[in-house]
């Protein structure tokens, strides 16, 4: 691994948020156009002759992966506000999710309290 830490600054950047958008919106529209049978010659033919009624496969693969590309960045962007603005230049030097008490010293064996006096006596 790398001595280089990132800062959330680096994990966070715009373009990353919206090619994650991106790769959920287009997802879901690639979902949405093979559960419809866009690529089948019974709808294909259906849409050619003018008796397909409703939205075309096409266009629904389109509302759908909009949909989710603007839900998808909106959830993001909600996420990136919890984000105590003091802690963006912060380095990221342990694992997030951990507590600070466990990565801190869980394995040292010293055993003082708060007021500096010998837990054991």
């Amino acid at each position: 691994m790398s001595d280089e830490k990132p800062t959330r600054r680096d994990i966070l950047r715009p373009l990353h948020l919206l090619a994650i958008a991106l790769a959920c919106g287009i997802f879901a529209a690639v979902v949405t156009l093979v559960s419809t049978g866009a690529f089948t010659a019974r709808v294909n033919s259906a849409i050619a002759n003018g008796t397909y009624e409703g939205l075309t496969p096409i266009a629904l693969g389109l509302v759908v992966g909009g949909g989710a590309f603007i839900v998808t960045l909106l959830f993001l962007a909600m996420l990136i506000l919890v984000v105590d603005p003091a802690e963006v230049t912060k380095t990221v030097d342990r694992p997030v999710l951990y507590d600070r008490d466990a990565s801190d010293g869980a394995g040292d064996t010293d055993s003082t309290d708060e007021t500096g006096r010998d837990a054991s006596s």
